[in-house]
This record gives C-alpha cells, structure tokens and sequence, in this order.
C-alpha cells in the first residue's frame, strides 16, 4: 500500500516539477492534472504571512462564504430559543435549543460541523469554552457565529462559509472544495479566500505581506505560487 502511494505520490511531483512562479489559476490546473487518490481528496490554500501573530495587533482572522462552497454538508448546531429558535430551524439548522443542548454537549455530543449564538444565551454557551474553544467551534461575535440574525448564519454556514486564522507561525490553512470541482469553481473559491485574507491585513503588519502560497490536495505535494502575481492583483490603480 505504501509503495502505491509512494508512486502515486512521485507522479504528482512530476507535474509541479519544480515550479514556483504559478499563478492560482495554472497551480490548480497543476492539482487538477495530478494523479488521484480512490476518494474525493480536499482541496487546500495554504498562505505565510509576514505577521507575528504574538502580537494582537497582527492577528489575522475572519471567514467567509466560499461561491461554490466545500463540498461537504456541514451540520449546524444554534443556542437560541422562542422566535429565533423557530427562525432557525426554518434556516435549515440540524439542532436548535438553549440550555437543553447547553447540557448535551456537556455531557459529550458533538455531531456538529460549527455553532451559531445568539447573544442573549452567550452567559449559558459560555459555560462551553473548554469544549468548544479548543476545536474552533465557540461562537464568536467577530465571525458572525454570534448574531440574532440566526437564519443568514445558518444560510451561510450551510452554504460553504469557512474560518480561517494565522498559526503562530504566520500560516493559514484554508479548504477551497474537492478535487472533483471543476477548475473554474475551485480558482473562485480561492480567490475569495484571498480577498478576505487581503482585506483583513492588520495596520501594523509591516513589510510583504503575502510571503509564500500554495495549493495541495489532501494526498499530493503543494504547487507553488508566484505571491508577487497574487499581490498585484490587489494593488490599487496608480499604487
């Protein structure tokens, strides 16, 4: 099995070949051309950032809804109650309760993809922290997981909206969809992704901002991209 792998592996490595001077559109093409593994592999954007992160004022983080999602059905769980609970579950949401669902994931269920809050039940959610917190899944209000709006998070989150924020090394890691996307769809969804991350750039990063990407998918080598291209992209007329 390992030696299957090795090869398949090896013949990925010959289509990048060495290169680092891809824009996103060819690095995809480059992932798409690539030998397959016998499932659906995921996709991945991975930046370096020229941040320290130990720094709050250089802490990069958001989301956002990718145009033709991940390819994945993700499972909502909200804290709300009365109206917005009703609100909710018409959003589509897969579980809906305050304290009741406060004490069922205390107690350890956790078949859930992301929450949503609103912000009267954060006092109960709160009590959560130590479950949640460490997985990425506490409601925050920065994200828009903290909201009386419960039905537009829903809709977000069930259409493909994805978190991302720098490591403390300065990287961030981002799934853009599966490797049966087509091209097209796949170069939108890291577009957007990169837009978010160039909009959310902290005033106090100083120097290259973007320091290095690539794109991989989940059994093959990352393909290069040239950051100088992407960053050109944003480069206001006249910069």
């Amino acid at each position: 099995m390992a030696t299957v792998v090795s090869k398949r592996y090896d013949a990925a490595a010959a289509v990048v070949d060495g290169r680092t001077d891809s824009t996103v559109e060819e690095a995809i093409a480059a992932v798409k051309a690539m030998p397959s593994a016998k499932f659906d592999e995921t996709v991945d954007l991975a930046i370096r950032l020229g941040v320290d992160p130990k720094h709050a004022d250089q802490m990069v983080r958001g989301a956002v809804v990718l145009p033709h999602g991940i390819g994945k059905t993700v499972r909502v769980a909200v804290f709300a109650k009365g109206e917005k609970e009703r609100e909710a579950r018409e959003a589509g949401a897969d579980v809906v309760g305050a304290e009741d669902l406060v004490e069922r994931v205390q107690g350890g269920w956790m078949e859930f993809d992301t929450t949503i809050a609103t912000p009267d039940l954060m006092g109960q959610v709160g009590r959560l922290g130590k479950v949640l917190g460490p997985r990425g899944l506490m409601p925050n209000p920065k994200l828009g997981t903290v909201t009386f709006d419960v039905a537009r998070a829903v809709r977000e989150a069930k259409a493909g909206k994805v978190e991302f924020r720098v490591d403390k090394a300065g990287n961030v890691h981002v799934p853009i969809g599966k490797k049966s996307f087509s091209a097209e769809h796949l170069q939108a969804n890291a577009m957007a992704v990169i837009e978010a991350i160039m909009r959310g750039k902290p005033a106090a990063a100083k120097g290259q901002y973007l320091r290095s990407m690539t794109v991989s998918s989940t059994m093959g080598p990352g393909v290069r991209i040239d950051v100088q291209k992407v960053a050109n992209l944003f480069k206001k007329p006249g910069a």
